[in-house]
């Protein structure tokens, strides 16, 4: 009897999905974003939240419940009734602080439904002046020539500027000293002052003290060159084989919210990312759209999720 109706209930939720996609949305949308305001993941919630209304046709709030390394957003997000009513930005977060944080209360794959992947952007490999290397290859047998003694600058552990690093230094197989600073702006001032000999800032960060000849760039870590640094190197190009990092931002919502409202929240997505107005932001920003479908997400999420946890096995990396 209790299998029927459950069967039964299966049934009316499915045959209920294309109904709710039809009216949807009819009241607001909530869009968390599980850090403070002003960094990378609110600044795009926010310039992606007025084109997305425009194509939805309804109204979308940004919630900002920071906390955590982003855990108290993501576990409101994971809760949340699985109605469309409720979505989350993140990034690389969603997919390290299940391998940092012991009994972490979500799961990114069991709990989140992915709606697209929204933009990428690089890191970049400086170096401050008073560090003798115009190349990759130069700062390598630098190092391999002083091992444990030249240092890199990090936001903190756990931070992409300290992922970054620690996939440099695994790829190339060196030892190179972390120094984690609590943010991206004291690690940056730090670099600038030569006070370490390398760091592994984004690619908006690095950009002005880059142009103004305060930092040199030696390699992005994309797997193809910027636009706004094109004479620099990928890291491929520069000799590190298989080595690729970028910042990502993916939106997603509660398990079990019907496909057709994915569906529906994917289109206006996807057709928000392709607009002028959000390539010029984006661009500001130092970032570029990333358009996928719900299924391309889930499996790109699901592969940096095995990778990450990889690497911080392999480097010994917690959130202690």
């Amino acid at each position: 009897m209790r299998t029927q109706r459950l069967l039964l209930a299966s049934l009316l939720l499915a045959a209920a999905g294309p109904l709710a996609a039809q009216s949807y949305p009819s009241q607001p949308i909530k869009l968390i974003a599980p850090f403070p305001p002003g960094g990378s993941v609110d600044i795009t919630a926010r310039l992606v939240a007025d084109p997305l209304e425009k194509e939805l046709g309804g109204r979308i709030v940004i919630e900002n419940r920071s906390g955590a390394s982003g855990n108290i957003g993501m576990e409101a997000a994971a809760r949340s009734k699985p109605d469309g009513y409720t979505i989350v930005l993140n990034t690389i977060p969603l997919v390290t602080n299940k391998s940092l944080f012991e009994n972490l209360t979500w799961d990114p794959i069991r709990d989140f439904a992915p709606i697209g992947m929204v933009a990428t952007s690089p890191h970049v490999l400086v170096v401050p002046p008073k560090t003798p290397a115009n190349s990759v290859a130069e700062l390598l047998k630098l190092v391999r020539a002083n091992p444990g003694k030249l240092t890199y600058s990090s936001a903190g552990v756990g931070t992409t500027f300290h992922f970054c690093g620690e996939m440099f230094k695994d790829a190339t197989h060196t030892f190179i000293l972390h120094v984690p600073y609590r943010g991206g702006g004291p690690a940056l001032v730090d670099a600038l002052a030569g006070q370490v000999d390398m760091s592994f800032p984004t690619l908006a960060a690095a950009l002005p003290h880059v142009r103004a000849g305060k930092l040199r760039a030696l390699a992005v870590t994309s797997a193809a060159r910027s636009p706004l640094l094109p004479d620099v190197p990928t890291m491929q190009e520069a000799g590190v084989k298989d080595f690729q990092f970028q910042q990502w931002l993916a939106l997603l919502a509660p398990a079990g919210t019907p496909a057709p409202i994915v569906a529906r929240l994917n289109a206006a997505l996807n057709k928000a990312l392709v607009t002028k107005d959000v390539h010029d932001k984006f661009e500001a920003q130092a970032f570029v759209a990333f358009t996928t479908t719900p299924e391309e997400a889930g499996r790109f999420i699901a592969a940096e999720e095995k990778r990450f946890a990889r690497l911080i096995k392999t480097a010994g990396i917690t959130a202690n």
